[in-house]
């Protein structure tokens, strides 16, 4: 256990950032900051580099698209040429458009507030996953990442998990189970732990050697 907390330790200390931080979202249990993580994983949905989903995040929020009433409000062309600017041009089109949609449908379901879809399901992981789903352009994966991230500002999530973040846990010799993990860190930092467990996994950083910082230490 102690080793594990030391290899914890190092890996936050290199990577402790949240995808959300990332793109520039003060993410907080408010409207504007969770609709900002719901595009922010539709984004990072698509086939595409994580560095990419996210600079084109920035770019929507930069244009002032930061609540479902301005990403609707917004004209196509505007959303596409954001993304543009993000680099996303691979799915600039349909991204734009499944953006316009998924804001009417964030507006018409939970008037705006996704804080309505979490007191609808008392918090159940599932049932938030079956609503997120129901966005154009999330699927399972980005529903994960929604709820992954959203851990931060929603306690009663924790300690949510996923394929991915467990991969990355895989790679370090650290435990599979949910519960194990948690054990590893401060409840608040468990977010950011997973986080940093995904860019292990997708091989944005080294499990070899942060194996060997933390032995070194």
């Amino acid at each position: 256990m102690g080793d594990d907390r030391q290899l914890v330790r190092t890996l936050l200390e290199r990577r402790g950032r949240t995808y959300a931080e990332e793109a520039g979202i003060p993410l907080a249990d408010r409207p504007a900051p969770l609709y900002q993580l719901l595009v922010l994983a539709t984004l990072l949905s698509t086939r595409i580099r994580a560095q990419v989903a996210v600079a084109a995040a920035r770019e929507l929020f930069r244009a002032g698209f930061r609540t479902p009433q301005r990403m609707e409000a917004a004209r196509w062309q505007d959303r596409v040429d954001a993304l543009g600017r993000g680099h996303y041009r691979r799915y600039d089109e349909r991204t734009a458009t499944m953006l316009g949609t998924g804001a009417r449908l964030c507006l018409d379901r939970w008037r705006g507030d996704l804080r309505r879809m979490h007191a609808e399901v008392d918090g159940d992981p599932g049932g938030l996953r079956r609503s997120l789903t129901a966005f154009p352009g999330i699927g399972p994966t980005g529903a994960d990442i929604f709820l992954r991230e959203a851990q931060q500002v929603w306690p009663d999530l924790r300690p949510f998990t996923d394929r991915r973040m467990l991969a990355g846990a895989h790679r370090l010799g650290l435990p599979a189970e949910p519960a194990a993990l948690a054990r590893l860190v401060p409840g608040p930092d468990f977010a950011r732990f997973a986080s940093a467990l995904v860019r292990v996994a997708l091989g944005e950083e080294s499990a070899g050697e942060l194996s060997r910082l933390a032995a070194s230490r």
